[in-house]
């Protein structure tokens, strides 16, 4: 119990902390680009057109709504982020348990430094089934459109509850769920590729007679986490332009935005366009300005 709560508390430290950054990286995800870009050079010395940096996109909105401001929809995200982690803390401990008992009438004792990959199946499984009934992403829906709602300066998801009602009265039920399906197949992918990528790591790559050896799984699997996040970041990008699609706010309709029918359709609109970063990429986006371009860094947050 103690353990559960040192997490929240852990995480939501974090989740305000981080705040602003989410907030920038939202408004860049949907494209909105308030500030122009500046002729300078990159590390080669070679001219380019660089976007403003997180802070001046931070110091813009500052300037605009105060730096209070740059704290819009800390609430929902902390109610998304205790609930997610109680949720799933709760559905892997009922699956430890349920083997627990099941190694028990079996009969079978699991060996202490098993790391067959029979084993990393069984755990990427279980955590699956955690993330597949995920509960969070009412909260997070509303984060996002209170975030995306200062391009269009409305004020139409602003408290928690007001917002519910609004979702409810205008998309009904199934619109407390818009963009579910391609973050849930983007957190799935990127649990097994994280996982995958770790064992593979720990069991060709590490020498077991390492001392510090349990010290370098743990980089690993943060160096793997990264690297399959990075790798599913479409999922993110698609899940996060269907939160805030046709619903109401500038930064999410025509002429703005296009109306997506599915995510399906958001999906290969933006890979239509040779865009499937959409005002970003997984590393960088090029953006044609005169005889230069403007390379984009932002989105490694």
């Amino acid at each position: 119990m103690a353990d559960a709560a040192s997490h929240m508390l852990l995480g939501s430290g974090i989740t305000i902390l981080s705040q602003p950054f989410m907030y920038v990286k939202v408004l860049i995800q949907v494209g909105y680009e308030p500030l122009p870009p500046t002729i300078g050079r990159n590390i080669f010395g070679r001219q380019v057109c660089q976007l403003p940096g997180l802070f001046s996109y931070a110091q813009h909105i500052a300037s605009i709504d105060g730096k209070r401001g740059l704290f819009t929809g800390l609430t929902p995200r902390l109610c998304s982020g205790i609930l997610g982690t109680v949720v799933h803390g709760k559905v892997l401990q009922h699956y430890q348990d349920s083997e627990k008992l099941e190694e028990l009438g079996s009969g079978n004792v699991q060996r202490d430094g098993s790391s067959s990959f029979d084993r990393v199946i069984k755990e990427s499984n279980r955590t699956m089934k955690s993330t597949s009934e995920r509960c969070d992403h009412e909260f997070r829906l509303i984060a996002l459109r209170s975030m995306v709602q200062f391009i269009g300066r409305e004020s139409k998801y602003c408290g928690l509850c007001d917002s519910i009602v609004t979702i409810y009265r205008e998309e009904g039920v199934l619109g407390f769920f818009a963009g579910l399906i391609p973050r849930l197949l983007g957190d799935i992918i990127s649990l097994w590729l994280c996982n995958s990528l770790a064992y593979l790591v720990n069991t060709y790559a590490l020498d077991s007679g390492v001392s510090t050896m349990s010290e370098m799984k743990s980089y690993s699997q943060a160096v793997t986490g990264f690297f399959a996040s990075m790798l599913t970041y479409p999922f993110v990008l698609v899940s996060n332009l269907m939160a805030v699609n046709n619903c109401g706010l500038a930064g999410g309709s025509p002429p703005y935005s296009p109306v997506y029918t599915s995510w399906i359709d958001c999906w290969c609109i933006l890979q239509k366009e040779g865009n499937m970063s959409r005002g970003n990429s997984l590393f960088f986006r090029k953006v044609p300005f005169g005889k230069t371009y403007c390379c984009d860094l932002r989105m490694l947050i």
